[in-house]
């Protein structure tokens, strides 16, 4: 698949991955973040920071994430982690998008008409 095809449709999605991978774990920073969809993708997927941070920053200020700073080796690190609002909206997101992708795939698996 082209880089950039997979790249839009990626943004596409990329909040609901977050809320799906921080539903899963109770909190993670933005660098585990990546590192886990490339290892759940055998490196298909590829999150950049430019559009992470955006995403981790528009789902905060929307309510879903809170934060924790937590001084790891020396360095502070960010953790996110799901609010009870969070929780709620990725269950909701999830399933939207899941029905939205076994529509999606009954129109692409559609056989010709004699």
């Amino acid at each position: 698949m082209n880089a950039s095809n997979t790249s839009s449709l990626l943004k596409g999605s990329l909040s609901v991955i977050i809320l799906r991978l921080l539903e899963d774990r109770e909190k993670m920073y933005g660098y585990e973040i990546t590192q886990k969809v490339k290892e759940l993708t055998a490196g298909e997927m590829a999150i950049t920071e430019g559009a992470l941070y955006p995403a981790l920053h528009k789902l905060e200020a929307d309510g879903l994430l809170t934060t924790e700073t937590q001084v790891v080796d020396g360095r502070a690190r960010k953790y996110y982690s799901l609010t009870k609002i969070g929780h709620a909206e990725a269950t909701g997101r999830i399933a939207e998008l899941t029905a939205f992708l076994e529509n999606l795939n009954l129109v692409l698996n559609l056989k010709p008409s004699l």
